[in-house]
């Protein structure tokens, strides 16, 4: 009933104060995805509503980070992150989703913003948030 980062940053810290040998991910762990902080978000929406000239921007900008990461790899390094110990399955008998999702942000590069955080910080911050707030 969620989105891969905070379904996979839950079922690792839940895994881990539990105690569980195991924690099963569905798909191959082949798919790719893209994340950017919210931080990150905030800041180019400020960038390009507050400092440059929207009628000189293209009608569409992407706001990413460019770059993908398979769930397979983005597991491992939240389990890492979190401590957990245990083994992750991924079932392949569940569906992948689309194969790869990630954005063409050369336009607001070109127009002078790009994001500032980390994948390894951004999921650091997320899981401290997580632990303060729930």
């Amino acid at each position: 009933s969620s989105h891969v980062m905070p379904a996979l940053i839950y079922k690792f810290h839940d895994a881990k104060i539990n105690n569980r040998k195991k924690i099963t991910i569905w798909g191959t762990g082949r798919a790719k995805r893209e994340f950017l902080f919210v931080d990150d978000v905030a800041e180019a929406c400020f960038y390009f509503i507050n400092k440059y000239d929207l009628k000189k921007l293209p009608p569409f900008i992407n706001i990413g980070t460019g770059e993908d990461i398979s769930i397979k790899e983005l597991a491992y390094l939240i389990k890492d992150i979190i401590g957990y110990d245990g083994r992750i399955i991924f079932d392949k008998t569940k569906p992948d989703g689309m194969p790869r999702r990630v954005v063409d942000i050369k336009k607001a590069i070109k127009s002078g913003w790009k994001p500032k955080v980390k994948l390894n910080d951004g999921i650091k911050r997320t899981h401290q948030w997580f632990l303060e707030n729930c």
